[in-house]
């Protein structure tokens, strides 16, 4: 309370403002990055992914049933 006081928000915005600020830091990788830079490690070729996409299953996934 003291925190959201101090920066003139209700509890419940410092709240959600704390959660944005660890889950959005700055010095985290992204996924589509990451993905990438592993395609450029690989030196997969345009042939090779093209063959991928070819047998890769694109049906959705099925929902989780948890009972």
């Amino acid at each position: 309370r003291v925190r959201a006081a101090l920066h003139g928000r209700s509890t419940e915005a410092e709240v959600r403002a704390i959660l944005e600020d660890c889950v959005k830091s700055e010095g985290r990788i992204k996924l589509g990055s990451l993905l990438a830079a592993m395609g450029r490690e690989a030196k997969l070729t345009d042939e090779e992914f093209a063959g991928i996409e070819q047998v890769r299953d694109k049906s959705p996934a099925k929902p989780v049933d948890f009972e």
